[in-house]
């Protein structure tokens, strides 16, 4: 690899950065630490990188040029391995003598072996920040390699906070009493329904298109191209099932029904390994049954798109099937699975809930309007009540749309809170 280009993609990135406006997002980082941080494509992993250098900068923690920034999806440095990954280094002391500067490394999961630079690196006593956009960046592998040197933090599209705050919108103290303040922030949280948490496209005249190429993106380049998927025709229809059954568990078995029923055919360890590829690209999440054996927890899941946009794009008023995807994402958010540890659940015996979290004892029911008929009142309310005699330590809630109230019933007080309230609320 030619310095000189090396040289040259330094000077670029650092020129750039300098220059970039920016508005902060409430992610804050240790000044000594080590970060990988990982996320479905345009969630803003890069965007937190260069928050992070400003922050750097503005504070006077390090000069203009004391920091190495690197974007591995750079057509010019497309084709470098993990053993060349020095030159970076070695480039930069030409440049600037022998400081030891502030390390970037975007979207590094491009260079294959690449955590044994960042380890050593580490060792080195660099201070270094990884971004990637794969889920086997946290392999125990990996993470073997990397030696407890890089703390992960998951990276997800804005929140309806941090569209709001993007907006220029500052909640006041009461403001959900103000009709003024509800007004506006209802008209807000219209917008971001549809079109999710992308930040790149919330300008765009039109956010559809914008999504839609990111979801090709996503879904060409971060899972077909990288797992070299041969039917990609399959891949596609699997995303389009998904999406059309977001609200309902899914076993493995009836995923391939549904994409043979269509006319082609997909056996269950490829089915797995697709899905197993669309959680890695952070484009899906899986939630358990609480009460399912282990094995079943694994197989038999609800799946829920990382951002309204994106599974808009497949839905025709679908305003149902987005408003619990929007508390999904809200909810594993907070309560996101983990290795060790399951923490957001379904509850599917009997009854029907659509989410519980054991954590906090807390259930909650989804529904787009719950006096939409009595059929329906019955329904939500009757399931909650049910589970809630079952696990007396439970409290219940319902999230709709815009009903906003307290029901007492047999004893049970049950708020129903409209999701744009509930959202500013709670996260």
């Amino acid at each position: 690899m030619d310095k000189q280009i090396i040289k040259q993609v330094i000077g670029e990135y650092q020129s750039k950065i300098r220059g970039v406006s920016l508005t902060e997002r409430p992610m804050t980082f240790d000044g000594a630490a080590n970060y990988v941080l990982v996320g479905v494509r345009r969630a803003g992993k890069s965007y937190l990188l260069y928050q992070d250098i400003k922050k750097q900068l503005k504070e006077g923690a390090i000069d203009p040029n004391g920091f190495l920034y690197i974007n591995f999806e750079d057509e010019r440095i497309a084709d470098m391995s993990a053993m060349e990954l020095n030159i970076f280094i070695d480039s930069y002391k030409e440049m600037y003598g022998d400081k030891e500067p502030l390390i970037y490394l975007d979207e590094i999961q491009n260079v294959d072996g690449w955590e044994k630079f960042a380890r050593r690196l580490a060792d080195q006593k660099y201070r270094v920040m990884i971004t990637g956009s794969n889920a086997k960046m946290l392999s125990r592998e990996i993470a073997s390699t990397l030696g407890g040197r890089f703390i992960p933090r998951q990276v997800d599209p804005f929140s309806f906070s941090d569209f709001l705050h993007y907006k220029g919108i500052e909640l006041n103290q009461g403001w959900e009493y103000d009709p003024t303040e509800k007004t506006v922030v209802y008209r807000a949280f219209e917008d971001y329904f549809y079109y999710g948490g992308f930040a790149e496209g919330f300008n765009m005249a039109d956010q559809k298109e914008y999504l839609n190429s990111l979801y090709q993106k996503i879904l060409m380049g971060d899972i077909v191209e990288r797992n070299k998927i041969r039917n990609s025709r399959v891949f596609r229809l699997l995303g389009k099932k998904l999406a059309q059954s977001v609200m309902q568990p899914t076993a493995l078995t009836r995923l391939r029904h549904i994409i043979e029923s269509a006319g082609d055919r997909i056996s269950l360890p490829v089915l797995k390994d697709y899905l197993e590829y669309m959680t890695d690209a952070y484009l899906i999440f899986g939630i358990p049954n609480l009460v399912s054996p282990l094995s079943d927890q694994e197989t038999v899941k609800k799946r829920y798109f990382v951002d309204n946009g994106i599974l808009n794009l497949f839905l025709f008023q679908g305003e149902t099937q987005l408003l619990e995807n929007l508390v999904a994402i809200n909810l594993n958010r907070k309560f996101r699975n983990n290795d060790e540890e399951l923490r957001l659940f379904y509850y599917s015996k009997n009854i029907e809930i659509d989410f519980v979290v054991p954590e906090i004892k807390m259930a909650y029911q989804v529904c787009y309007n719950i006096h939409k008929d009595q059929a329906t009142y019955d329904r939500e309310t009757g399931s909650l009540l049910s589970f809630l005699s079952a696990f007396p330590d439970y409290q219940g809630t319902i999230i709709s749309y815009d009903d906003d109230e307290t029901l007492e019933i047999k004893g049970k007080s049950i708020e129903v809170i409209p999701v744009w309230k509930w959202m500013c609320k709670e996260f």
